[in-house]
């Protein structure tokens, strides 16, 4: 399956269905909006978006905050409250904050970097494999948004006006992990940076952990010279 083209510059890799899903995961992958931008995102009408939106702010899933665009009254900008977010579960937190704190007391820290450094060599290993026929920088990264949104990351890629491409993960499925051990962040830092090879250059520029609503990755080609 390969990324659709919405909107319009940006590739979006997968979409639930239902009128509400549709609208928390407009709100998840592109931030606050208005009632306005998300119709146009959404390809349906203003009022269809502020019914929904209103019936999703009765369940405490959207709120708004009302701010000055220009001039004329203010708009309300919707965005995610935190149930809303909720509602894009972390995978198993319980589970894996035990496992994490069980390690450390057995292992020590030790123990658990050499955990991450084999979950690092078995991600790296799956995505080349993933990725090995592709030829373009482009496609690479769209292979590998495709394998992170099948992971739950809800990955999309964007190409940007200087020729780099932004890889972008609007969900963070082991954010209770990440939290607990910030090497998880590093290691998938690392993996990106190995499979996309040497003569690519890969910057985070967004993170969760650091109050962003999404992880992004800068990614560039870099020139033999």
């Amino acid at each position: 399956m390969l990324p659709v083209a919405t909107p319009p510059e940006t590739m979006r890799i997968d979409a639930p269905d239902t009128a509400d899903q549709r609208v928390l995961f407009g709100l998840k992958t592109k931030g606050a909006m208005t009632a306005q931008r998300l119709a146009h995102l959404l390809g349906i009408s203003v009022v269809a978006v502020r019914k929904q939106l209103a019936r999703l702010e009765t369940a405490r899933l959207v709120r708004f905050e009302e701010e000055v665009r220009g001039p004329g009254r203010p708009e309300r900008v919707w965005r995610l409250s935190a149930e809303g977010h909720a509602r894009f579960p972390d995978s198993h937190s319980a589970l894996t904050l035990d496992l994490i704190t069980s390690i450390r007391r057995i292992f020590g820290e030790e123990g658990l970097d050499r955990l991450i450094g084999q979950r690092e060599q078995t991600m790296e290993s799956s995505y080349r494999d993933a990725i090995a026929g592709e030829q373009s920088l482009e496609t690479r990264i769209a292979s590998l948004a495709r394998l992170r949104a099948g992971e739950g990351y809800m990955a999309e890629i964007e190409k940007l006006d200087d020729g780099a491409f932004l890889l972008i993960e609007n969900h963070c499925p082991i954010c209770a992990a990440a939290r607990a051990c910030q090497g998880f962040c590093r290691s998938e830092l690392n993996v990106f940076r190995m499979v996309l090879g040497p003569r690519t250059r890969v910057t985070r520029t967004d993170h969760i952990l650091a109050g962003a609503r999404r992880c992004a990755y800068r990614i560039e080609p870099i020139s033999p010279d």
